[in-house]
């Protein structure tokens, strides 16, 4: 069978650019209003989508006057969607530092129950001091430390949805019998973090289990990655850097047990569509135009988990010694490697380095005609250095129609990406097995 091009919306404020909210074609609709939401979903679904996906951030952003990055709690999102949409994926971030197993196995469940199988959980481990102090902490939980817990935590919500077997409720009427008992078990988990009996209080969901999907990509995360996520949302500024990272995931995955093609790889792509090269590169322009640069300093400075960069000048060629060693980091570490990574390459200088974050954050930023797009696409995706793409609209909704217009039929016509869903649940679109369980 044709190896499938896989594609997820990533919906984030009114778009993935900094400026997005103050750009044309930004939807008028307030972040806290649903219809913006499932108006994205659907938009999506009507072009076959995998899946979209939302994100979280567990404290306010210093920068709220500038930057309105507000949004609604993710998991309470899915459940609206499920009820808007009928067959694309929904998924949603949650902390494994700052929830306990017990709820996100029951929120989880209940929403794959609710879409008919359409869940996935973005898995993170929250880095933000800001977040921490909003549950309670004094401090930050080390970057080892939070992957130790994350670890337990994986282990103990996998129990909890395979503490009923499939075939668990009978429903019975006649007999008067609703669910087997010798189906339905404790897990008794006894950790280093959790005490968990279980079972969970709730049949097993349509897919099992949700798909697990992960973003670290330092060697920690990675090796995490290979032991659990089944898609990886993952942060690449150049195909080199993509193909390394792709062939090393896979090749963990294998010392793992696992195929190839059970760990999806989807680089993070936020692209300028525009009917010429000279409109796209424009447009780009005009939006980088709407930042500010002492917005985007202060977003590094959180990226490097508070580190002072005040004093570097907007226009001198960086280097990596303005950095902070990113071993030392104990915010998100893999987004660090790669923007040191960028530096040590181009030597930017910072006002550049600041326009190219605000486009996406560290992701793959690009700009270009619609079958210059499709053509970066097929060549990442036939090359090994991805399995498709989490698409990352500068604006929403004017990015994601131009793509879904001009670019999706491009690659259908090539033959890379679907015309019509073919399976009913995320784990159908994504090629994945459905995990099983025996008692």
């Amino acid at each position: 069978m044709a190896r499938a091009l896989h594609l997820n919306l990533f919906i984030n404020g009114r778009g993935h650019h900094e400026a997005s909210w103050r750009a044309p074609g930004a939807s008028s609709l307030a972040l806290t209003d649903i219809d913006y939401y499932a108006g994205m979903a659907e938009r999506a679904e009507r072009a076959c989508f995998d899946s979209v996906f939302l994100a979280d951030q567990l404290a306010l952003a210093p920068d709220i006057a500038q930057a309105p990055r507000t949004w609604l709690e993710p998991v309470t999102v899915l459940a609206a969607l499920a009820m808007r949409t009928t067959r694309i994926g929904l998924i949603a971030t949650c902390s494994t530092t700052y929830t306990e197993p017990f709820n996100l196995a029951r929120q989880f469940a209940s929403i794959d129950h609710i879409s008919r199988g359409r869940v996935g959980w973005n898995i993170v481990t929250s880095w933000l001091a800001t977040a921490a102090a909003n549950y309670g902490d004094t401090g930050v939980v080390t970057h080892a430390g939070r992957y130790e817990i994350a670890e337990e935590f994986c282990r103990v919500v996998s129990a909890l949805w395979d503490s009923w077997s499939d075939d668990a409720v009978l429903d019975d009427r006649e007999a008067g019998v609703y669910a087997r008992g010798d189906a339905v078990r404790r897990i008794d988990h006894r950790g280093a973090h959790y005490q968990v009996a279980g079972p969970l209080n709730m049949p097993r969901g349509p897919q099992g289990r949700p798909v697990f999907v992960q973003a670290g990509s330092s060697d920690t995360g990675k090796r995490f990655a290979a032991r659990w996520a089944e898609a990886v949302f993952t942060a690449q500024m150049e195909k080199a850097t993509a193909r390394d990272f792709y062939a090393e995931l896979k090749a963990y995955g294998a010392e793992e047990g696992r195929s190839g093609d059970q760990v999806l790889i989807l680089p993070g792509l936020s692209p300028v569509i525009g009917g010429t090269e000279a409109e796209a590169q424009r447009m780009a322009r005009d939006l980088n135009d709407l930042t500010d640069p002492e917005v985007g300093r202060s977003r590094l400075s959180g990226r490097f988990g508070g580190h002072d960069f005040s004093h570097l000048p907007l226009d001198r060629p960086l280097s990596p010694e303005d950095f902070p060693d990113p071993a030392a980091v104990q915010a998100a570490r893999s987004r660090t490697e790669v923007i040191i990574g960028l530096v040590r390459r181009e030597k930017p200088t910072l006002r550049q380095l600041l326009g190219y974050l605000a486009g996406a954050r560290g992701h793959y930023v690009t700009a270009g005609t619609p079958e210059q797009i499709a053509d970066l696409i097929e060549d990442w995706f036939r090359d090994g250095a991805a399995d498709g793409f989490n698409l990352m609209p500068p604006v929403l909704p004017a990015s994601l129609d131009v793509f879904i217009e001009e670019v999706v039929p491009i690659l259908r016509k090539r033959g890379l990406f679907r015309g019509e869903y073919a399976a009913e649940t995320l784990r159908g679109h994504y090629g994945l097995q459905r995990p099983d369980v025996t008692f």
